[in-house]
């Protein structure tokens, strides 16, 4: 199956077994039903096969998803840094499916986040694509209060993920996540984190908080472009810690896992 040479940034479809270039223009008036993305550095990323996994369990059409799939991930650059998107979308009740080659941001190590103002922007929390919009806008719209992230509360008041993040914490050595029944996206870099504090022998809680309960914890927003960030302030918010050099640990032990994407 023949993939396209890949430009800086491109646009493809799926269509008759094969990626074909698509006009920014014919992008109007589609919705997003499932989306997934990851970084790709010198050919190299980190679980592949879970985004893999997390992307096609949620895509029920076109049939031929998966070899869509294998024909994104060749088209992939094996050098420099991407950040590459792949999304079935809905077009006048239509699927297609499209992957975006996409150069990979400015990346960073931390991150200033304020709490999501009003109702839970989520219409599908399990699944990633279809609240991309709406959690853009819950992240603009903390950002002139000097923040970069939102972080999304459920309706009793409990923490359950970034709008483009999930979140941790540390109590002491203990290596905290929220509660299992708060519904979020099945974040492929928490579940990297957390299987890899498990065989290290790190204790692990999900727990029920409020951000006021966050009051003296280290505070993570995860991500795969960024990877374990450190939350340095929460805007009216708990105050938080930082113990040095554990971020910098966790960044370096993840950051040998990635491999090649083939």
């Amino acid at each position: 199956m023949s993939s396209p040479a890949a430009p800086s940034s491109a646009i493809y479809r799926w269509r008759g077994g094969r990626l074909e270039p698509l006009d920014y223009c014919d992008m109007a008036e589609v919705t997003v039903q499932v989306a997934d993305s990851w970084l790709v550095s010198e050919g190299r990323t980190l679980a592949l096969g879970l985004h893999r996994s997390r992307f096609l369990g949620s895509v029920t059409m076109p049939a031929d998803a998966s070899e869509f799939w294998d024909a994104a991930v060749a088209a992939i650059p094996r050098s420099g840094d991407w950040f590459p998107r792949v999304e079935l979308q809905s077009r006048s009740g239509a699927a297609q499916l499209v992957f975006r080659l996409r150069g990979a941001p400015t990346r960073t190590r931390s991150v200033v986040v304020a709490t999501h103002a009003g109702a839970d922007p989520r219409t599908r929390p399990l699944v990633k694509g279809p609240d991309l919009e709406s959690m853009l806008r819950a992240r603009t719209a903390v950002q002139p209060l000097g923040a970069e992230e939102a972080v999304i509360l459920s309706p009793d008041g409990y923490v359950v993920e970034g709008a483009y993040s999930a979140m941790v914490w540390w109590r002491g050595s203990i290596l905290c996540a929220p509660a299992l029944d708060l519904e979020r996206v099945d974040s492929v870099t928490a579940r990297s984190l957390m299987g890899l504090a498990t065989a290290l022998g790190t204790e692990i809680y999900h727990e029920a908080v409020t951000p006021a309960e966050l009051d003296g914890t280290e505070l993570w927003a995860l991500s795969a472009l960024h990877g374990p960030r450190i939350v340095t302030s929460w805007v009216d918010g708990p105050g938080l810690a930082e113990l040095p050099g554990r971020l910098e640990q966790w960044r370096t032990r993840l950051g040998a896992l990635p491999h090649p994407i083939g």
